[in-house]
């Protein structure tokens, strides 16, 4: 028994190079298609804010108008706190990007809004648009540190106010 071998040309180098060129191109379009396929908020400035930004588990105090792309306002607020991760996707997302004192229109497309759903006044596959300014923001930790702060001055009220029983064998009015 024989066997047949075929004789194999050598590669030019040329050829390697347009191969790789080839590959380099291909991961280009790929991170070009994924890059231009994911959903991202529009975000603009109108005042820059001062400070840090808020993070995902802090507490923010925001003015908001929410409006739908036909100009319908469909929620607003003077004075709203929030805290941050509890929010939809995309509203967190412009939130943590802000600073305190700024003034921001944000554009959140359906998929880190509320997606198809209808959900109240805001029909499924809206596009929402917000004209924030964020007032204020505090951590959980001092969040947390008011609240107990708060629950004491309450308990010292409600002592105050509790009426004192007279000595026993005292006599009664």
């Amino acid at each position: 028994m024989s066997v047949t071998t075929v004789p194999l040309r050598p590669v030019s180098k040329g050829g390697l190079w347009l191969m790789w060129f080839g590959v380099a191109g291909l991961i280009a379009a790929a991170i070009a298609f994924a890059v231009m396929s994911t959903p991202r908020i529009g975000f603009e400035v109108v005042k820059e804010g001062t400070g840090n930004s808020p993070t995902m588990s802090d507490v923010v105090l925001v003015k908001y108008e929410g409006k739908l792309d036909d100009g319908k306002v469909f929620d607003a607020n003077e004075q709203a706190p929030f805290q941050v991760a509890q929010t939809a996707p995309g509203f967190a997302e412009a939130l943590t990007r802000m600073k305190k004192g700024g003034k921001y229109k944000v554009t959140i497309p359906p998929a880190l809004g509320y997606g198809d759903k209808d959900n109240g006044p805001i029909p499924g596959g809206s596009t929402l648009h917000f004209d924030v300014e964020l007032l204020e923001f505090k951590t959980e930790a001092e969040v947390l540190a008011m609240q107990q702060q708060m629950q004491m001055m309450q308990q010292q009220m409600q002592q105050q106010q509790m009426p004192v029983a007279p000595p026993s064998g005292a006599p009664q009015p």
